[in-house]
């Protein structure tokens, strides 16, 4: 089976983008199955289930749905090869610039929306650095300048991957996207993640609501930008 990683930051226009990816999938002759991950709610899986391809949706709520998307990949790989399906989509809210969500055996995907300004890309981390393949949306939205701008800032963070201007209204790109997920080789042997997480954990992370520093522990970095690791 092959797994596709689909990450971006909120209203990048992942779900639009996918949707017209995966008829293109279905018209290539392959079987795709989709994970929907995010936060609190979502209704895209009807959107999906009209298409008529097999859609699980996982809800995080208190964990980083990225984090959440990782912990869970092998029920989601079984429930795909349970459903019939070659290729596993799996779109993750991927609202922390920093989290690096792609396993090393998937194609990892990063959808960046163009209208956030050109020098978005350098303000992405790993979501954006570790990709194989990163979507522009939206760029009828901008000038050519500056779309031309924003893919030269992709360009310096991620110099090896490849660009795919894409629509979610026209559906352009998508077959480009497609064809590329369908030459994606499997998935073989034990995956690792292609970059570290954020940096362990703090006291914020398990529920600590009080805000002064006397009550947090955990790797800390201060204003000035050094770092200390306090307590067990």
């Amino acid at each position: 089976m092959k797994l596709v990683v689909i990450a971006g930051t909120a209203g990048s226009g992942k779900t639009s983008i996918l949707m017209h990816t995966v008829r293109d999938l279905k018209r290539m002759g392959v079987h795709p199955a989709l994970a929907k991950i995010d936060c609190m709610w979502t209704e895209d899986d009807s959107r999906f289930r009209r298409l008529g391809v097999p859609v699980v949706v996982g809800l995080s709520r208190d964990m980083c749905p990225d984090h959440y998307a990782i912990y869970n990949i092998d029920d989601m790989m079984d429930w795909a090869e349970g459903q019939g399906a070659d290729i596993l989509l799996n779109e993750t809210a991927g609202l922390c610039l920093r989290c690096a969500p792609y396993p090393d055996k998937s194609l990892a995907a990063c959808v960046m929306d163009v209208t956030t300004g050109p020098n978005t890309p350098l303000k992405v981390g790993p979501l954006l650095t570790t990709a194989d393949v990163t979507v522009m949306t939206k760029g009828d939205l901008v000038s050519q300048a500056e779309r031309e701008v924003f893919r030269e800032r992709i360009l310096e963070v991620n110099p090896n991957g490849r660009i795919v201007e894409a629509n979610g209204l026209s559906g352009k790109g998508s077959a480009e996207l497609a064809e590329i997920i369908r030459n994606w080789p499997d998935v073989s042997g034990e995956m690792a993640l292609r970059h570290n997480p954020p940096l362990s954990i703090c006291t914020l992370c398990t529920g600590e609501l009080r805000v002064n520093k006397e009550h947090h522990r955990g790797v800390l970095r201060h204003l000035d930008g050094s770092m200390e690791y306090l307590g067990e």
